[in-house]
This record gives structure tokens, sequence and C-alpha cells, in this order.
């Protein structure tokens, strides 16, 4: 009986070691599933306060990944009271990746340090951590696919990642990755206390240059009640983009 039940167990250790690799390799093909050198884009952020009022951004992002490490800087170029804001990162191997930012009001560049990670990213409901892990690798985090589910008619994975780094803002993620496309239809992200903060949902995908990309995002705050809708405009693939534009330099001057 005791041998009979110590199968058992090794089976069931065997087993959840599997679903935790599949749950990896799930991620890591949803978080990879874009390969280009570079992506440039412009989009509208509209930002909703939790009485209904809005406000409107429109930013410009680059990305790189020359030498195999993301480098990704986004400018504001409206509203006129905000326009010239540069916010660089710069990923870093085996180490955390560095972020600065520039604000015309103060004239400099400030590197943002570690612990501002959750704060507010320009007022939206984004964090710095939020707009960094946009390529944030798979192998930071330790996944277990919870159930596979329907969401709007579309067969969803549902995944649970957990951040290594017990500093991280996020206790938790809970994805919706559907199954056809690899898309992250709907993260939900938990505090550390474990209460819901945060939903990021995709509204609408679509493909450019034979990429299926989101189009419309929206994150929103729970307990604040507000959200910020990101509508992409325009994004373009593999274009040149000087190596200068990722650089100190370049946020301070906006010329590469």
């Amino acid at each position: 009986m005791k041998r009979l039940t110590l199968i058992i167990a090794i089976l069931a250790a065997a087993g959840g070691a599997c679903l935790a690799q599949d749950a990896a390799q799930i991620v890591a093909a949803s978080r990879d599933r874009i390969k280009a050198d570079t992506v440039s884009s412009r989009s509208r952020m509209l930002i909703t306060a939790k009485d209904g009022s809005t406000t409107e951004r429109l930013v410009d992002q680059y990305s790189s990944t020359a030498g195999g490490l993301t480098k990704t800087i986004i400018v504001f170029q409206k509203p006129a009271g905000i326009a010239g804001t540069r916010f660089l990162t710069v990923e870093n191997p085996g180490r955390p990746g560095d972020r600065w930012i520039f604000l015309p009001a103060l004239g400099k560049v400030r590197r943002v340090a570690a612990s501002e990670g959750s704060g507010s990213f320009m007022g939206t409901d984004l964090s710095y951590d939020d707009v960094s892990s946009a390529d944030r690798s798979a192998d930071k985090d330790d996944h277990v696919l919870l159930r596979q589910e329907d969401m709007g008619g579309k067969a969803c994975w549902v995944i649970e990642s957990r951040p290594k780094d017990p500093d991280y803002q996020y206790s938790r993620m809970v994805s919706w990755i559907e199954k056809a496309t690899k898309l992250s239809l709907k993260i939900e992200l938990y505090d550390r206390k474990g209460e819901l903060q945060k939903v990021l949902e995709i509204l609408k995908a679509g493909e450019t240059q034979g990429r299926l990309a989101p189009m419309v995002t929206r994150m929103s705050s729970v307990k604040a009640g507000s959200s910020t809708t990101i509508t992409v405009d325009i994004i373009k693939y593999d274009d040149p983009i000087p190596a200068g534009v990722f650089t100190t330099k370049f946020l301070e001057t906006g010329r590469p």
C-alpha cells in the first residue's frame, strides 16, 4: 500500500512538472509571437477617469532587438503640456533593465528606480513595470496551466504566472491565451496582497505585414475605476531605426 502511494505521488509530481513545462512553453510562445528586428508605432491613449471624464495622449514608440536585447523608447507628441516627454528602457543580460525618463519641464534625464516600478506612467493606468513588461521574458515567472476554457467563442489556455522576484509589483498574473493565435486576450493582475488590481484586455487585433498584433488594448484599474485604452493607428516592422535613438542623449535632445 505504501509502495502504491509512493508510485501515485511520483506520477502526480511528474504530471505537475509536465503541466508547468507546458504552461511555460505556451507563455513563451505568446510573448515571442512576433519576430521582428524593429517595431515602430503611433498610438492614441484615451484615459477615462471614474467620473467619465477623458484625456488623450498621442505617442510614438520604437523598439529594437539588435544584439538579442530589447531597447524601447516612447515619445509623447500630444498634448502640448507633456509633448517632448521621452521614456527609454534597455534590457540587460542577467540583471534588471535600465529605465530613464526625460521631462521637458525639468529639462534633464532622470533614471527611474526599480522602487518606482508600480508608479503611474504619465498619468495612465499603466505603471512603469507595465510598460517595461511588454517584452518580459517568460523565464522571469513560474507558470501553471489552471484550465482550458472559451472566451468570446475563442478556445483559450488559462495560465497563472507568479514572478520569481518577490519585490515585483504583482504577486501573480492570470492570462487567457488564445490557442489559435497565441494572443493573450486578457490578463488579470493581482497585487502583493493577492487582490485583483488591474485587468488588461485586447479589444481588437489586426494583421500588418503578416503579423497579428493587438490594435486596441484596455488597461482597467479595478479599485480606482479608471481605464486607459490604447489604439494603434500605425505600426511598421523591420524599418531601420538609428541606434542613437536608444540613448540618453536622444532622450535629452530628441535627435539621434
